[in-house]
């Protein structure tokens, strides 16, 4: 049975499609491409139907990596669809649990994304480089790049149904 990841942010056009993109290359590269797979959308509706951003777009290209998402948005049936809820920071960590709440069923566990990074040294929220510089972008990929990796190795050794416990924290 295949495990669903969802990478949830704002607008869905610069950090979750980024993260989806990089765990489906991951995962590919591994071949493990069966076992996962990944979406993303936000919680907002600014974007939706819309491609990534720009910058966005060009930072995947430098790593190899394309972009085939267009905007949606985080609803109830997602928390039914997934096994994972991946949040980039803590207002989106907050909207993503309040909706839950709203759902009838429920298999998704919520938790942060930089909760994998090995380097978040205590950061709990991946950046917004929406109003940033190209720069920006490339610290996003690099911390996204990190925390898929981990979690696709944490994926690995946990049993094929359920992801292990873990502590519900930022």
């Amino acid at each position: 049975m295949q495990q669903k990841i969802l990478f949830v942010c704002l607008g869905n056009i610069c950090r979750s499609p980024l993260a989806e993109a990089i765990f489906n290359k991951q995962i590919q590269t591994r071949g493990l491409s069966e076992k996962y797979s990944a979406d993303s959308c936000g919680t907002s509706d600014f974007h939706i139907g819309e491609r990534p951003d720009a910058r966005t777009i060009r930072n995947a290209r430098h790593h190899e990596i394309e972009l085939e998402h267009l905007g949606r948005q985080l609803v109830v049936q997602d928390f039914s669809q997934f096994d994972l809820i991946l949040t980039m920071d803590r207002a989106n960590h907050q909207h993503t649990l309040d909706l839950s709440a709203k759902a009838q069923h429920k298999s998704a566990e919520i938790r942060m994304v930089r909760s994998f990074d090995p380097e978040s040294f205590g950061a709990h929220d991946v950046p917004d480089p929406w109003y940033g510089n190209e720069e920006g972008f490339e610290e996003v990929f690099q911390i996204l790049w990190r925390s898929c990796d981990a979690l696709i190795n944490h994926l690995e050794l946990q049993t094929p149904k359920k992801l292990k416990s873990h502590p519900s924290s930022l």
